[in-house]
């Protein structure tokens, strides 16, 4: 039997498929899905690139910094033994007073000078000339004087010695100098090394799964590994007589003028704040003339018991050698400061892909040298007059003292102003790149060095020296 309700189930069941067709109920839940899978696809990439980015911004801080480090560690060590070699003249210079400090030879020629000089004062007096015989009694009053300031002064120095000259002279007769050098010579180079991977690793942190990053010094000629037990650097750096080398004759007759040249211009420093009184105000007695005299034959002797040890260390290879100025720099003294770092895990590895093949690299230069002295004004005066207010004497060696200026009865008239002019000149800085110069600096320079190109090869794949200067930023 027809059933009415049986007849509009099925009309509406025909009826569905066009509801759902013309029904936009929904739509909006499928538009998200796709909408937020291609946000998650892009977020991942944004954060991929930034994560790159800020990996390759690290590496090339962390190249410039081990570059940067690792050179100043090297200028550190040109500095000290520079220093160094100066420090061991001024040893020399200042035995060499101290032995006359304790021998005292200059003490037994003063009396019979002072006695000389009464009997000139005795003539003056008997001259029968008011000014001759004021004169006369001036040089007999002030001869007393220079005799107490000489013996004050020769039993000042003569303390003195007691305590510091053993203490030199064993420096010197253990070679103190020279052994912290050597030492100074092979450490030097292992803090290099050290500096640079320890600076590496702390720009490594976080390592965002990279793992540690690694940093290396390494000689732009070569590409050696600056310390690690690598002898190339040492070899630039000699011992005149403990190192074996070619030219070492050579080397040890410049090291050994330049030791004694250094020493006596120290000895005359030393004795010109020593004797400043003496030369201004105790002329009489010669004392300074004597004591510099048995000065200078002290140190020409102690010169002569070390002619072959005490002497200065110098570098191998010398400026003036070279007719190419950046050629002497590029093969002693520009250095590579290179960093690895482990592959970054992508984000999504399943969508995104890394196309490099080997580690991360980044690398920077620096270069050693000697800079020259910059521009400055001095100003020079024409005319005039002037002086110190103060009076120097001489004491133990830098500690000079300084006594008050005397009122002046009859005060001089009031000094003409000088005519001041100004000049353009270069610094009182030694040009000069040897180990007598202390102006050793670091600076960062463009990658360009010619071996940039070998020494970094093998790491990136063997790419040549125009394929760097085509990626390089720098």
């Amino acid at each position: 039997m027809w059933n009415p309700r049986t007849e509009h189930a099925i009309r509406g069941a025909l009826r569905l498929p066009r509801r759902l067709h013309r029904s936009q109920q929904g739509s909006i839940s499928i538009l998200s899905v796709f909408a937020v899978l291609a946000l998650v696809m892009l977020l991942g990439m944004v954060m991929n690139v930034g994560r790159h980015v800020d990996g390759k911004i690290r590496m090339q801080n962390a190249a410039d910094d081990v570059a940067y480090s690792g050179g100043v560690m090297i200028a550190r060590e040109l500095n000290t033994l520079a220093f160094t070699n100066h420090l061991m003249c001024e040893v020399f210079a200042l035995t060499a007073i101290m032995r006359e400090a304790r021998d005292r030879n200059s003490d037994r020629y003063v009396p019979e000078i002072l006695q000389a000089w009464v009997k000139v004062g005795e003539l003056f007096q008997g001259s029968k000339i008011r000014k001759f015989e004021i004169l006369g009694d001036a040089i007999i009053q002030k001869v007393p004087l220079e005799q107490e300031l000489t013996r004050a002064f020769s039993e000042w120095m003569a303390a003195a010695s007691t305590r510091v000259l053993p203490v030199f002279e064993e420096i010197l007769r253990q070679e103190m100098i020279p052994h912290f050098q050597q030492a100074v010579r092979q450490v030097y180079p292992e803090l290099a090394r050290l500096v640079a991977d320890e600076v590496a690793q702390r720009e490594g942190q976080p390592d965002w799964g990279r793992g540690v990053m690694v940093g290396s010094l390494r000689r732009a000629n070569s590409g050696q590994t600056i310390g690690g037990g690598n002898p190339e650097w040492y070899e630039l750096i000699i011992d005149p007589v403990y190192d074996a080398n070619p030219s070492s004759a050579t080397y040890f007759s410049e090291a050994r003028e330049w030791r004694n040249g250094r020493a006596e211009y120290l000895r005359g420093v030393w004795n010109g704040q020593l004797l400043a009184f003496f030369d201004k105000r105790a002329r009489m007695s010669q004392y300074a003339n004597l004591w510099r005299s048995f000065t200078c034959a002290q140190l020409n002797k102690l010169l002569a018991e070390y002619p072959d040890r005490n002497l200065p260390f110098v570098l191998n290879s010398r400026e003036r050698d070279w007719m190419d100025g950046n050629s002497y720099l590029d093969q002693y003294f520009t250095f590579i400061g290179v960093v690895s770092w482990g592959r970054l895990p992508e984000l999504g590895p399943g969508i995104f892909r890394n196309p490099s093949g080997g580690a991360p690299l980044a690398f920077a230069q620096v270069r050693v040298f000697v800079p020259k002295s910059r521009l400055v004004w001095r100003q020079s005066s024409l005319g005039g007059g002037g002086g110190s207010s103060r009076e120097p004497i001489g004491g133990l060696p830098g500690a000079g003292i300084e006594l008050p200026a005397e009122e002046d009865p009859n005060p001089s008239p009031p000094i003409v102003p000088p005519i001041i002019e100004w000049h353009v000149v270069r610094g009182g800085r030694s040009p000069e790149w040897s180990l007598y110069n202390q102006n050793w600096t670091a600076q960062l320079v463009p990658a360009t060095a010619p071996t940039l190109g070998t020494i970094l090869g093998p790491d990136l794949g063997g790419l040549g020296m125009e394929d760097l200067r085509r990626i390089s930023t720098h």
